[in-house]
């Protein structure tokens, strides 16, 4: 079995850390506070733009976003693999739960939630 681009991802995480004897700070609180932390710093730079020029970000903000985003996926990777998640398996499930929630013919064009359906 090869090893997938996502359990290499974890696996390099989780040895950066190693390294750097830093699984000592990485409890999950302190690793969920962290992600909290980063996904601010990645809305702060969409903060008073309008709809328009949240997608016609200059290269050098986009690529400032990209960084953020890659911050939340570097510390949601690390809260999992903390606490023994299968993000992927916990990923599908609640695609599903999603589905269910959510029927196509009840939803479709709409930005409702699920509990104004019932």
């Amino acid at each position: 079995m090869t090893e997938s681009d996502f359990d290499r991802l974890n696996r390099v995480l989780r040895q950066f850390a190693i390294d750097r004897d830093w699984e000592q700070f990485q409890s999950p609180k302190n690793v969920a506070m962290a992600l909290i932390v980063e996904a601010a710093e990645l809305v702060e730079h969409f903060q008073w733009l309008t709809e328009e020029q949240s997608y016609q970000l200059p290269a050098d903000k986009k690529q400032a976003v990209a960084h953020e985003m890659a911050d939340i996926l570097i510390y949601l990777i690390r809260l999992a693999d903390r606490l023994g998640i299968d993000l992927l398996q916990a990923t599908d499930e609640k695609i599903a739960l999603n589905d269910a929630k959510y029927p196509v013919e009840k939803v479709r064009g709409s930005a409702k939630k699920y509990t104004e359906y019932e």
